[in-house]
């Protein structure tokens, strides 16, 4: 039961910390500091890739009308339901691969080298901190939000907001949801609709980092290592239901310049604990 409740605890921070711009990497690595899950080094790896996939489902039922590119028609001669396909949502999936394809062609190439290279306390705090600072002087800046919808959204905006997402890729810390609505605000989209962008571009992201995961770890789990990450999916799951609703109520009122100031004071702890204790 110890172990379950543990596991409940990841599920929780990774669904708060998956959508707000505060970094999911930054926080396990502190929890597991002082919470270690009684599993190996290799599975634990693992886990907290794919315990994001709670968090994708959340996105595709809070969103389903959004994401969903099939219309049902009515045939009234044949009394039949078709199947139609819906323009503007296959444009906004157009977008959503373009967005992805850097990521996804530097992660299948050099996942390794940048988890080597990268995945340390240090990178995580000056990427907390950098981009704290950037979230700051970015809403402190009158810029003009000329993209007000999905439908507005260009493959060249699409494509540059990738590359923010691939900044996140390699360097932990920056937080893939803070860095895609960082780039997104730059390039004059508005709070809302760079929100909604970031939540869809998780979909493609999460599931191939996760299938990605699994194929080198061999698909190959006991029935403990199942249940810990049936338990971790489903929490992951149900937190990020109320998350998301939170963040696009709160942007409506609110700008990121909190979590400008959160993502600092986090890196200083995280680089201040592990001077002292590594």
């Amino acid at each position: 039961m110890i172990e379950i409740w543990k596991v409940i605890l990841f599920g929780i921070v990774e669904g708060i910390t998956e959508w707000l711009p505060i970094s999911s990497t930054g926080h396990l690595i502190l929890l597991d500091e002082f919470i270690k899950l009684n599993v190996s080094t290799e599975f634990y790896n693992v886990f907290q890739v794919v315990i994001q996939l709670g968090a994708i489902m959340a996105v595709i039922v809070l969103f389903w009308k959004e994401l969903n590119p099939f219309e049902n028609v009515n045939n009234c001669q044949f009394h039949k339901m078709s199947l139609t396909l819906n323009k503007n949502k296959m444009l906004l999936w157009f977008h959503i691969i373009i967005a992805c394809l850097p990521a996804a062609i530097v992660g299948l190439l050099f996942d390794d080298q940048i988890e080597s290279l990268f995945y340390n306390y240090q990178c995580v705090a000056v990427a907390l901190i950098v981009f704290g600072i950037a979230f700051i002087v970015v809403e402190n800046k009158k810029y003009h939000e000329r993209i007000h919808s999905l439908d507005d959204m260009t493959i060249q905006t699409a494509f540059i907001i990738g590359i923010f997402q691939l900044i996140a890729a390699i360097f932990p810390g920056t937080s893939r949801s803070g860095a895609t609505i960082l780039g997104a605000l730059l390039l004059g989209v508005s709070r809302t609709v760079a929100t909604e962008f970031t939540f869809f571009l998780a979909v493609p992201v999460m599931f191939g980092a996760s299938l990605l995961k699994m194929i080198k770890f061999g698909f190959v789990l006991t029935m403990h290592e199942v249940i810990i990450l049936l338990i971790g999916i489903m929490t992951s799951f149900g937190v990020s239901l109320f998350v998301i609703h939170f963040l696009m109520e709160y942007i409506k009122k609110h700008n990121f310049k909190s979590f400008g100031w959160y993502r600092i004071v986090l890196g200083i702890v995280v680089f201040i604990y592990f001077l002292l204790y590594s």
